[in-house]
Order: C-alpha cells, then structure tokens, then sequence
C-alpha cells in the first residue's frame, strides 16, 4: 500500500514538474506568429516550424497568410509576423538593410535552403532542338513561344502580382527591349496560374519561355534549362536600385544576369526578445536542396497541403532535422507526431 501511494505520489509530483517545466517553457517562448507563404516550399518550411516551436519549445504559433512583399512590409512597419521562414531577399534588399541596421528586424538564417536558383527558363529539348544558349538567342525568335492572344509575338511568362520578382522581370523585360523584339510580358495572375503554364506547355511538349526558381517540383520534373543571360551580373547599383523598383523608379535599366538568389529567414525584434530561446534552432535548420525537392514532389502527387507535408518531412527525415535542435527538443518533437 505504501509502495502504491510512493508511487502515485512520485507520478504526481513527476506530473508537477513536467507542467511547471512546459509553463516555463510557454513563459519563455510565447505567442508566435509564422507568415505561411503561398508556395509549396515556404508553407512546408512554416508548418514544419510551427511543430518543432509548440512541441519542442513551448511555442503558442500561429500561421499568418504571407506573400513576400506584404509580409516583408507588414513586419517592418508593424512588427508582425514574427517570423518570416523563406524570404526571397532580393526584392527588398536596401529596406531589408535599413531594417536590420535599426535593428527591427534580424536575418536569423542566411540560408535556409541550399541549391537555390532564380531566372529565366526553357525546356531543355526547346534549347537542343533550336541551338538555343543565350538569352538573346531566344529573342531572335519569339515566333516559337507565340502568345495566346497574338501570334504573331512572343510570350515571355513573368510574376504574378504581388510577388517581388514581378518588379525585376518587368525592368528586365525592358532593358532587353522586348516589346520592339517581338514579346509580350505575360502576368500569369498566380503562382497557381504560373505553374500551370509552365506544365501544361510542356505536358504537351510545346515551348515555354518564363521565370521560375529551383529547388521547385517543375524545375526537377521537366529538368528545366536555365538560359544564360549573355551578360554579367549588372552591378548592385543597377539592381538595388532599379531592377527591383518599380517602373517610375528605374527610368533606364541595365541589361544583367539575375542576382544571386538570397533567401533568409527573418524575424522581428520581438520573436528575439520573446522566443529566444527558439532562435538557434531557427539558425541552425538548413534544408538541402535535394530534399526539398522530394518533398515538393510528394506535395505534388499526393495534393498535400504545407501541415500534411509537414508531419511526412518530419517523420521520413530525422536524419536532416534532428541536427537542428537539441536531443532533448528532438525527442519531445518525436513523440508529438
């Protein structure tokens, strides 16, 4: 009877401990938001984020709707969203400076995916075929991507609306002088309707000429080719401060490669100061290229949404995400799926 009520006793004071220990870590992480961007790649990273930080740290998280532009200018005006997991940086550079150096916001990962790559793309048999290497090659002969609407042009598949890449594709476009060669810059009024263009072009084994990024589904299912710009890289001036602007505020661009892709995860000084006990895992996870892949093919074929993706990533890849976090934060992320 004795060893009964030891027992019953040391459970319930090990029950104390654990939900004092699971106060203190709520107390030391507290309400987090998450911005969930609306492509594969960034809803999985911010699912991802959200088991690890409520069954790792002690989070309360919330996922916010995110796109880059909305979401960037929200957490530097307002300080909200906490946590931005994948920030395409090039489209806001100088205010992304600006911001870390008044310290409102910090660049707690620089590189949380590897293997990355914005640009302009064609279908490798286009590029065979038609001895096609060079951007300027291509725009010698708008007449094998003809528009929808016009025949008789080109059609250059850029942004959609909203997204940051649609100001640098513009600016390209024109610096290029498209328009006299022939083309017609096509909005695909979503990243669904960009994805769709791109298969549906080349499902069908007709030539698609477009913007894209890798590591994506498409990129690999297709495997793409990506077109040499013909020139270097134009200089930071040229992109900072026109490329990336809109078109009042870059009156002459330059012709130039695509800068160097930068993607960060970026939090606000708050998450810093609230959740920091969560920052290193936030520093520390790095997804491979190849990784990412598989898993933006498994959205794909099975029509998973970003928390589905989530828990399959978190359950087949342990040998990936584990390195980001403690054992003892590991375990607790084990035994919550």
């Amino acid at each position: 009877m004795r060893r009964v009520f030891g027992a019953a006793f040391t459970m319930a004071a090990t029950v104390a401990v654990g939900l004092s220990w699971a106060t203190i870590g709520n107390a030391a992480c507290g309400k987090v938001s998450i911005a969930e961007m609306n492509w594969a790649s960034a809803s999985l990273m911010a699912n991802v984020d959200k088991i690890i930080l409520e069954s790792g740290y002690g989070c309360e998280v919330e996922l916010v709707a995110g796109d880059t532009m909305p979401t960037f200018t929200s957490m530097n005006e307002k300080g909200a969203p906490d946590v931005a997991p994948e920030l395409w940086a090039n489209a806001v550079a100088v205010p992304l400076k600006k911001a870390t150096d008044e310290k409102r916001l910090i660049v707690a990962n620089k590189g949380p995916i590897t293997g990355l790559g914005e640009g302009w793309w064609i279908s490798p048999y286009t590029a065979k075929k038609h001895n096609l290497k060079t951007v300027d090659d291509i725009l010698k002969r708008p007449d094998l991507f003809p528009y929808s609407e016009d025949k008789t042009k080109g059609a250059f598949v850029g942004c959609p609306a909203g997204w940051g890449c649609q100001l640098a594709n513009a600016n390209l476009f024109r610096a290029n002088e498209m328009e006299k060669k022939g083309w017609v810059l096509v909005d695909p009024g979503s990243a669904a309707g960009l994805d769709a263009s791109l298969n549906k072009s080349l499902t069908r084994g007709e030539n698609w000429f477009g913007y894209y990024w890798s590591p994506t589904t498409l990129i690999g299912k297709h495997n793409m080719f990506k077109v040499d710009f013909g020139v270097p890289f134009g200089g930071k001036d040229n992109w900072d401060n026109c490329i990336v602007k809109p078109e009042k505020d870059c009156a002459n661009p330059k012709k130039s490669a695509w800068t160097k892709s930068e993607v960060n995860t970026i939090v606000t000084s708050n998450f810093k100061k609230n959740a920091s006990v969560a920052l290193d895992y936030i520093a520390n996870r790095a997804y491979p290229g190849s990784i990412m892949n598989k898993m933006l093919v498994f959205m794909a074929e099975q029509k998973a949404q970003g928390k589905d993706a989530a828990f399959e990533f978190l359950e087949k890849h342990g040998a990936v995400w584990e390195k980001w976090v403690s054992p003892d934060v590991a375990k607790k992320v084990k035994s919550s799926l």
